[in-house]
Protein backbone atom coordinates (compact mmCIF):
# COMPACT_ATOMS: atom_id res chain seq x y z
CA UNK A 1 0.00 0.00 0.00
CA UNK A 2 1.38 3.31 -1.05
CA UNK A 3 2.43 5.73 2.16
CA UNK A 4 0.88 9.24 2.56
CA UNK A 5 4.44 10.27 2.28
CA UNK A 6 5.28 8.07 -0.73
CA UNK A 7 2.06 9.68 -2.49
CA UNK A 8 2.72 13.12 -1.87
CA UNK A 9 6.26 12.46 -3.72
CA UNK A 10 4.67 10.93 -6.41
CA UNK A 11 2.14 14.56 -6.62
CA UNK A 12 4.91 16.34 -6.14
CA UNK A 13 6.70 14.61 -9.09
CA UNK A 14 3.18 14.89 -11.64
CA UNK A 15 2.82 18.82 -10.27
CA UNK A 16 7.01 19.30 -11.59
CA UNK A 17 6.49 16.84 -14.57
CA UNK A 18 3.36 19.11 -15.42
CA UNK A 19 5.84 22.19 -15.70
CA UNK A 20 8.57 21.15 -18.07
CA UNK A 21 7.65 21.44 -21.64
CA UNK A 22 7.70 18.59 -23.96
CA UNK A 23 10.86 16.77 -24.95
CA UNK A 24 10.06 16.34 -28.49
CA UNK A 25 8.12 19.71 -28.74
CA UNK A 26 11.11 21.71 -28.24
CA UNK A 27 13.63 19.10 -30.64
CA UNK A 28 11.30 19.93 -33.04
CA UNK A 29 11.56 23.45 -32.51
CA UNK A 30 14.94 23.55 -32.43
CA UNK A 31 15.58 21.01 -35.22
CA UNK A 32 13.57 23.74 -37.31
CA UNK A 33 16.08 26.56 -36.47
CA UNK A 34 18.84 24.61 -37.05
CA UNK A 35 17.50 24.47 -40.77
CA UNK A 36 16.86 27.85 -40.90
CA UNK A 37 20.04 29.44 -39.27
CA UNK A 38 23.31 27.09 -39.91
CA UNK A 39 26.43 28.24 -41.20
CA UNK A 40 29.01 27.24 -42.88
CA UNK A 41 31.97 28.68 -41.65
CA UNK A 42 34.52 27.54 -44.61
CA UNK A 43 32.08 29.73 -47.09
CA UNK A 44 30.63 32.20 -44.36
CA UNK A 45 33.71 34.17 -43.35
CA UNK A 46 36.94 35.54 -45.26
CA UNK A 47 39.81 33.60 -43.62
CA UNK A 48 42.24 35.53 -46.73
CA UNK A 49 41.17 39.00 -45.42
CA UNK A 50 44.67 40.50 -43.76
CA UNK A 51 44.45 41.28 -39.73
CA UNK A 52 43.69 44.94 -39.41
CA UNK A 53 46.72 46.90 -37.56
CA UNK A 54 45.73 47.83 -33.88
CA UNK A 55 42.47 46.04 -33.73
CA UNK A 56 41.75 43.54 -30.75
CA UNK A 57 41.54 39.38 -30.99
CA UNK A 58 39.61 39.81 -28.18
CA UNK A 59 37.83 42.51 -26.15
CA UNK A 60 40.74 44.43 -23.69
CA UNK A 61 38.15 43.82 -20.81
CA UNK A 62 38.09 40.51 -21.01
CA UNK A 63 41.76 39.80 -21.66
CA UNK A 64 43.03 38.22 -18.25
CA UNK A 65 45.46 41.19 -17.04
CA UNK A 66 43.19 43.88 -18.45
CA UNK A 67 43.77 46.49 -14.95
CA UNK A 68 46.46 45.02 -13.55
CA UNK A 69 49.72 46.42 -12.50
CA UNK A 70 51.51 44.12 -15.27
CA UNK A 71 48.63 45.73 -18.12
CA UNK A 72 49.36 48.89 -16.86
CA UNK A 73 53.12 48.81 -17.81
CA UNK A 74 52.18 46.95 -20.78
CA UNK A 75 52.53 48.66 -24.40
CA UNK A 76 49.72 48.77 -26.20
CA UNK A 77 51.30 46.36 -28.86
CA UNK A 78 52.04 43.51 -26.03
CA UNK A 79 48.36 44.30 -24.94
CA UNK A 80 47.04 43.04 -28.23
CA UNK A 81 49.40 40.43 -28.84
CA UNK A 82 48.27 38.82 -25.29
CA UNK A 83 44.85 39.02 -26.87
CA UNK A 84 45.49 37.27 -29.58
CA UNK A 85 47.19 34.52 -27.73
CA UNK A 86 44.00 34.39 -25.45
CA UNK A 87 42.11 33.98 -28.09
CA UNK A 88 43.79 31.03 -29.56
CA UNK A 89 43.90 29.01 -26.22
CA UNK A 90 40.15 29.39 -25.28
CA UNK A 91 39.51 27.87 -29.19
CA UNK A 92 41.65 25.91 -27.99
CA UNK A 93 39.89 25.01 -24.61
CA UNK A 94 36.99 25.36 -26.92
CA UNK A 95 37.58 22.41 -28.95
CA UNK A 96 38.96 20.40 -25.90
CA UNK A 97 35.27 20.84 -24.37
CA UNK A 98 33.20 20.38 -27.44
CA UNK A 99 35.35 16.80 -28.22
CA UNK A 100 33.98 16.38 -25.04
CA UNK A 101 30.62 17.12 -25.45
CA UNK A 102 30.00 15.20 -28.47
CA UNK A 103 30.50 12.07 -26.60
CA UNK A 104 28.60 12.59 -23.98
CA UNK A 105 25.51 13.04 -26.39
CA UNK A 106 26.45 9.76 -27.94
CA UNK A 107 26.31 8.60 -24.80
CA UNK A 108 23.09 9.96 -24.06
CA UNK A 109 21.29 8.89 -26.35
CA UNK A 110 22.91 5.54 -27.33
CA UNK A 111 20.13 3.73 -26.00
CA UNK A 112 17.33 5.94 -27.61
CA UNK A 113 15.00 5.75 -30.23
CA UNK A 114 16.75 6.99 -33.26
CA UNK A 115 13.66 8.23 -34.91
CA UNK A 116 12.81 10.50 -32.42
CA UNK A 117 13.13 14.51 -32.74
CA UNK A 118 15.31 14.30 -29.13
CA UNK A 119 17.91 12.43 -30.79
CA UNK A 120 18.23 13.63 -34.40
CA UNK A 121 18.24 17.11 -32.61
CA UNK A 122 21.52 15.80 -30.50
CA UNK A 123 22.88 14.49 -33.91
CA UNK A 124 22.45 17.86 -35.26
CA UNK A 125 24.13 19.67 -32.20
CA UNK A 126 27.21 17.26 -33.13
CA UNK A 127 27.25 18.16 -36.66
CA UNK A 128 27.37 21.81 -35.26
CA UNK A 129 30.01 21.35 -33.01
CA UNK A 130 32.62 19.55 -35.61
CA UNK A 131 32.02 22.11 -37.52
CA UNK A 132 32.82 24.84 -34.43
CA UNK A 133 36.00 22.61 -33.78
CA UNK A 134 36.94 22.92 -37.03
CA UNK A 135 36.54 26.56 -37.31
CA UNK A 136 38.12 27.34 -33.72
CA UNK A 137 41.08 25.21 -35.37
CA UNK A 138 41.26 27.05 -38.43
CA UNK A 139 41.32 30.62 -36.58
CA UNK A 140 44.41 29.04 -34.44
CA UNK A 141 46.19 28.13 -37.96
CA UNK A 142 45.35 31.48 -39.40
CA UNK A 143 46.65 33.74 -36.79
CA UNK A 144 49.75 31.58 -36.71
CA UNK A 145 49.47 31.05 -32.65
CA UNK A 146 50.73 27.86 -30.89
CA UNK A 147 47.77 25.25 -30.19
CA UNK A 148 47.20 25.99 -26.32
CA UNK A 149 45.94 22.56 -24.89
CA UNK A 150 44.70 22.43 -21.31
CA UNK A 151 47.16 20.54 -19.18
CA UNK A 152 47.64 16.69 -18.82
CA UNK A 153 46.51 16.44 -15.51
CA UNK A 154 43.36 18.40 -16.98
CA UNK A 155 43.29 15.83 -20.24
CA UNK A 156 43.07 12.80 -17.63
CA UNK A 157 40.25 14.52 -15.09
CA UNK A 158 38.15 14.79 -18.48
CA UNK A 159 38.53 11.34 -19.49
CA UNK A 160 37.66 10.39 -16.25
CA UNK A 161 34.39 12.59 -16.21
CA UNK A 162 33.46 11.41 -19.98
CA UNK A 163 33.59 7.64 -18.07
CA UNK A 164 31.69 8.71 -14.73
CA UNK A 165 29.38 10.91 -15.43
CA UNK A 166 25.59 10.90 -15.37
CA UNK A 167 23.03 12.22 -17.72
CA UNK A 168 22.49 15.73 -15.49
CA UNK A 169 26.59 15.49 -15.28
CA UNK A 170 26.68 15.51 -18.73
CA UNK A 171 24.10 18.26 -19.08
CA UNK A 172 25.44 20.67 -16.35
CA UNK A 173 29.09 20.41 -17.50
CA UNK A 174 27.39 21.47 -21.26
CA UNK A 175 25.92 24.00 -19.74
CA UNK A 176 28.99 25.27 -18.10
CA UNK A 177 31.35 25.09 -21.07
CA UNK A 178 28.92 27.03 -23.36
CA UNK A 179 27.41 29.64 -21.27
CA UNK A 180 30.21 31.85 -19.91
CA UNK A 181 32.17 31.64 -23.25
CA UNK A 182 28.41 32.65 -24.98
CA UNK A 183 28.70 35.45 -22.68
CA UNK A 184 31.88 36.74 -23.48
CA UNK A 185 31.40 36.59 -27.45
CA UNK A 186 27.67 37.89 -27.17
CA UNK A 187 30.56 41.14 -26.23
CA UNK A 188 33.07 40.67 -28.73
CA UNK A 189 30.78 40.21 -32.17
CA UNK A 190 29.89 43.40 -32.09
CA UNK A 191 32.66 45.16 -30.64
CA UNK A 192 34.03 47.06 -33.60
CA UNK A 193 37.27 47.54 -31.71
CA UNK A 194 37.32 43.44 -32.46
CA UNK A 195 39.13 41.74 -35.89
CA UNK A 196 36.54 41.11 -38.61
CA UNK A 197 37.36 37.07 -38.64
CA UNK A 198 36.64 36.85 -34.64
CA UNK A 199 33.95 38.95 -34.87
CA UNK A 200 32.68 36.62 -37.38
CA UNK A 201 33.56 33.54 -35.63
CA UNK A 202 31.68 34.27 -32.48
CA UNK A 203 28.49 35.38 -34.22
CA UNK A 204 28.40 31.70 -35.77
CA UNK A 205 29.18 30.40 -32.55
CA UNK A 206 26.76 32.51 -30.31
CA UNK A 207 24.13 31.71 -32.72
CA UNK A 208 24.15 28.34 -33.23
CA UNK A 209 25.44 27.76 -29.35
CA UNK A 210 21.88 29.56 -28.47
CA UNK A 211 20.45 26.58 -29.32
CA UNK A 212 22.10 24.19 -27.71
CA UNK A 213 22.22 25.93 -24.56
CA UNK A 214 18.33 25.46 -24.45
CA UNK A 215 18.26 21.65 -25.50
CA UNK A 216 20.58 21.32 -22.55
CA UNK A 217 18.55 23.55 -20.34
CA UNK A 218 15.32 21.54 -21.12
CA UNK A 219 17.06 18.29 -20.83
CA UNK A 220 18.48 18.99 -17.32
CA UNK A 221 15.77 20.55 -15.76
CA UNK A 222 13.68 17.25 -16.50
CA UNK A 223 16.79 15.21 -15.77
CA UNK A 224 16.83 17.34 -11.98
CA UNK A 225 13.20 16.26 -11.27
CA UNK A 226 13.22 12.58 -12.48
CA UNK A 227 16.17 11.54 -11.66
CA UNK A 228 16.85 9.06 -8.71
CA UNK A 229 18.44 10.92 -5.36
CA UNK A 230 21.74 9.77 -5.75
CA UNK A 231 22.18 11.12 -9.24
CA UNK A 232 21.16 14.24 -8.67
CA UNK A 233 23.55 14.05 -5.37
CA UNK A 234 26.73 12.76 -7.98
CA UNK A 235 25.64 15.66 -10.26
CA UNK A 236 25.87 18.63 -7.77
CA UNK A 237 29.31 17.26 -6.55
CA UNK A 238 31.06 16.18 -9.81
CA UNK A 239 29.56 19.73 -11.78
CA UNK A 240 31.54 21.62 -8.83
CA UNK A 241 34.37 19.99 -9.45
CA UNK A 242 34.02 20.48 -13.28
CA UNK A 243 33.59 24.22 -12.14
CA UNK A 244 36.94 23.90 -10.55
CA UNK A 245 38.56 22.72 -13.63
CA UNK A 246 37.18 24.47 -16.15
CA UNK A 247 37.97 28.00 -14.32
CA UNK A 248 41.33 27.06 -14.23
CA UNK A 249 41.51 26.01 -17.14
CA UNK A 250 40.37 29.12 -18.19
CA UNK A 251 44.20 30.58 -18.33
CA UNK A 252 46.37 29.28 -20.04
CA UNK A 253 49.83 29.85 -18.46
CA UNK A 254 52.19 29.79 -21.37
CA UNK A 255 50.06 32.84 -23.37
CA UNK A 256 52.35 35.11 -20.91
CA UNK A 257 55.22 33.11 -22.32
CA UNK A 258 54.67 33.78 -25.13
CA UNK A 259 53.87 36.95 -25.32
CA UNK A 260 57.17 37.74 -23.15
CA UNK A 261 55.88 38.07 -19.58
CA UNK A 262 56.66 36.70 -16.63
CA UNK A 263 54.58 33.29 -16.03
CA UNK A 264 54.16 33.10 -12.28
CA UNK A 265 53.85 37.14 -11.88
CA UNK A 266 50.91 37.35 -14.43
CA UNK A 267 48.97 34.56 -12.77
CA UNK A 268 49.49 35.70 -9.36
CA UNK A 269 48.04 39.36 -10.23
CA UNK A 270 45.21 37.45 -12.56
CA UNK A 271 44.48 35.51 -9.17
CA UNK A 272 44.56 38.61 -7.60
CA UNK A 273 42.21 40.60 -10.13
CA UNK A 274 38.97 41.96 -8.52
CA UNK A 275 38.06 42.70 -12.10
CA UNK A 276 38.74 39.56 -13.74
CA UNK A 277 36.84 37.77 -10.37
CA UNK A 278 33.81 40.11 -11.64
CA UNK A 279 33.92 39.46 -15.13
CA UNK A 280 34.39 35.22 -14.44
CA UNK A 281 31.02 35.53 -11.93
CA UNK A 282 29.27 38.28 -14.24
CA UNK A 283 29.53 35.82 -17.31
CA UNK A 284 28.38 32.38 -14.97
CA UNK A 285 25.97 34.13 -13.36
CA UNK A 286 23.12 33.60 -15.93
CA UNK A 287 24.20 29.75 -15.73
CA UNK A 288 24.46 29.71 -11.68
CA UNK A 289 21.06 31.39 -11.26
CA UNK A 290 19.50 28.67 -13.43
CA UNK A 291 21.47 25.70 -11.74
CA UNK A 292 20.23 27.13 -8.23
CA UNK A 293 16.42 27.04 -9.41
CA UNK A 294 17.09 23.74 -10.45
CA UNK A 295 18.80 22.47 -7.46
CA UNK A 296 21.88 21.71 -8.34
CA UNK A 297 23.73 24.31 -6.26
CA UNK A 298 23.37 22.64 -3.15
CA UNK A 299 25.48 21.03 0.12
CA UNK A 300 29.26 20.58 -1.15
CA UNK A 301 28.26 21.31 -4.70
CA UNK A 302 27.67 24.60 -4.11
CA UNK A 303 30.50 24.92 -1.52
CA UNK A 304 32.80 23.56 -4.94
CA UNK A 305 31.46 25.56 -7.05
CA UNK A 306 32.15 29.05 -4.49
CA UNK A 307 35.77 27.51 -4.64
CA UNK A 308 36.05 27.97 -8.40
CA UNK A 309 35.71 31.40 -8.23
CA UNK A 310 32.41 31.42 -10.73
CA UNK A 311 29.80 31.35 -7.76
CA UNK A 312 29.81 34.56 -5.22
Amino acid sequence: MTTLTEADALEGLRDALGLLKDREQVAERLLDSSAKHSFDPDKELDWDAPFEDGKWFWPPELVSLYDTPMWQRMSEEQRILLSQHEAAALASLGIWFELILMQLLVRHIYDKAATSAHVRYALTEIEDECRHSKMFARLISRGETPWYPVSPAHQHLGRLFKTISTTPGSFTATLLGEEVLDWMQRLTFPDERVQPLIRGVTRIHVVEEARHVRYAREELRRQMVTAPKWSQEFTRVTSGEFARVFSKAFVNPEVYTNVGLDKREALAQVQASGHRQEIMQTGAKRLTDFLDDIGVLRGVGRRLWRSSGLLA
